[in-house]
């Protein structure tokens, strides 16, 4: 049987894939073989993290400094990758941020910076690889990551702000699938919930957070690394040919609750 979740040949970018579930990300798609260019804002960590991968995997990797507000850096991205690969297939938005504050206490700015990153910024990448890249070649896959909060509120962590751009992203998904179906492009969206990663590690492990797990997630606890990739590669597979608009929560099922 021939393996449907064979990437060799398709060329990712993973926006965000500095730190954390980015990272993560990044090497389920090498593993699977596609070619995987890391971009984020932080060049000394995107060019560790793309070495890493080369390292362990074997794929091709490419590390581009980018300010995913800046629609001119953006379009310097896009080029530079189409001028390197030839394509880009694949787009895992990820890149994002989080002002936490009682909403009372949210300044415009903090209101506008989660607004220009989480969700302006994703449309802003989408929007220059589907217009130069995916809608010529008549095909592509787009993943964007927002969150378990772009789904429901919460009392645990007051972040408005976050709540609103997340959840702008999941409907944005599906406008995206729903004008761009007819050129073979698939939008999707993963809606992680907490996940450990090297920056999460102590809080997650803290009584108030382990206390929490154990109330409001049907797995009691939370994500480990890993349990992200088989969401990623699923989406961006070529086989995944008529999934295109869904919202995928990968949460232990809090969002089911």
């Amino acid at each position: 049987m021939s393996n449907v979740f064979d990437l060799k040949g398709n060329v990712a970018i993973v926006t965000g894939a500095s730190t954390g579930l980015g990272v993560q990300m990044a090497y389920a798609l090498a593993r699977q073989g596609a070619t995987v260019v890391c971009v984020a804002r932080r060049q000394n960590l995107i060019d560790e993290v793309a070495a890493a991968i080369t390292k362990e995997t074997g794929a091709e990797t490419l590390a581009l400094r980018c300010d995913i507000t800046d629609t001119q850096n953006v379009e310097q991205v896009v080029d530079a990758v189409l001028a390197k690969f030839g394509r880009i297939d694949i787009l895992v938005n990820n890149a994002g941020t989080g002002a936490v504050a009682p909403a009372e206490d949210i300044t415009d700015e903090q209101f506008q910076n989660e607004f220009d990153i989480d969700l302006f910024g994703s449309f802003k990448m989408a929007r220059a690889i589907a217009k130069k890249a995916m809608i010529p070649a008549k095909y592509g896959r787009v993943i964007n990551i927002s969150s378990m909060y772009g789904m429901v509120g919460n009392k645990i962590a007051p972040c408005s702000p976050y709540h609103a751009a997340k959840g702008g992203l999941v409907n944005l998904t599906r406008a995206l699938a729903a004008e761009w179906g007819k050129y073979g492009i698939t939008v999707n969206c993963i809606c992680p919930g907490y996940f450990y990663t090297p920056l999460t590690v102590d809080t997650l492990n803290s009584d108030f957070f382990q206390a929490n797990a154990k109330s409001f997630i049907p797995l009691e606890r939370y994500g480990n690394e890993g349990e992200l990739d088989t969401a990623t590669v699923f989406l961006a597979a070529p086989g995944s040919t008529y999934v295109t608009g869904v919202i995928l929560p990968v949460d232990g099922g809090y969002t089911s609750m």
